[in-house]
């Protein structure tokens, strides 16, 4: 299964289709931290987190993540846990998962720069929207959407972003 972003405002996977935002300076093949660009390619999806306080356990067939108050995500380029998820003691850059507004509550991970490379872009997520406002990286979508999203794929599915 596939799911392919579309003219940079839609999302697309079997018969439906999802309007999404993405990154503010549009789709990059050469994407670098902090470019506010989303990386083209073919990726597959990661764990889905969420905020178990706030919201409902979500259906779907991936790995499902809690967020916890001391969850981050490093995107320091200069550290051993750079784009992967971390807690807050370690000391690097980073971004907080459990936020005080609400576009965290559901995060599907984006498998870009698994090999953590420095400097290539990292937390690049699947996260929520009210507005589609554009992003730093990532694609957003309304919680709705998300909720039948995540139902319909499975471990196998990848992202086709161009």
């Amino acid at each position: 299964m596939l799911i392919k972003l579309k003219n940079k405002d839609t999302l697309v996977i079997d018969d439906f289709k999802f309007k999404c935002s993405i990154g503010k300076n549009g789709i990059k093949k050469n994407k670098i931290e902090g470019d506010k660009s989303t990386p083209k390619g073919l990726f597959s999806l990661g764990k889905i987190y969420y905020r178990s306080d706030r919201v409902k356990k979500p259906k779907t067939r991936l790995k499902l993540v809690p967020i916890k108050k001391n969850m981050i995500w490093c995107n320091n380029p200069k550290s051993k846990y750079y784009n992967s998820e971390t807690r807050i003691n370690k000391i690097c850059r980073h971004e907080k998962l459990f936020r005080n507004d609400y576009k965290y509550n559901y995060i599907l991970v984006i498998n870009y720069n698994e090999k953590q490379i420095p400097y290539k872009g990292s937390a690049i997520f699947l996260h929520l929207t009210k507005n589609y406002d554009p992003t730093v990286g990532c694609i957003t979508l309304k919680e709705k959407d998300f909720l039948i999203l995540i139902r319909l794929i499975s471990k196998k599915t990848k992202i086709k972003i161009y």
